[in-house]
């Protein structure tokens, strides 16, 4: 059992920066590829970001690349999205979730997968 906790959301304008991180405890997030997804009012749940277990490997959705980077510090369990360059349109609920994917290097851009989701955090992105 993985417990995920996202923290770093907030209010900024548009252009402005923001850091997410999420947090896991319970067992070691080294296990685990990572990913990022979001959900604005009235749409599904969107990829947005994914690393992989060792970390070599990054992935991002087209709408956040060049802005977004996503990273991992395996010894502090922790898993971080910076977001730089902010839209409106980037405004949603972001989720970090753990996929007990077996490939050290690989990483999956469907929500389906993902094992283990965080309650969230908000970001808005005013104009």
């Amino acid at each position: 059992q993985v417990q995920l906790v996202e923290s770093g959301g907030g209010l900024v304008q548009a252009g402005g920066s923001l850091r997410l991180s999420c947090a896991a405890s319970g067992r070691t997030l080294s296990r685990y590829a990572m990913g990022w997804f979001r959900q604005a009012p009235g749409k599904e749940r969107e990829f947005v970001s994914a690393i992989s277990r060792s970390g070599d490997s990054t992935y991002y959705a087209d709408s956040v690349k060049g802005r977004f980077t996503i990273s991992r510090d395996n010894a502090k369990n922790t898993v971080y999205l910076q977001m730089n360059s902010l839209k409106p349109e980037d405004t949603a609920v972001y989720y970090c979730a753990a996929d007990l994917l077996q490939s050290s290097s690989g990483v999956r851009t469907l929500p389906g997968p993902y094992d283990y989701w965080g309650q969230g955090t908000q970001v808005t992105v005013s104009s």
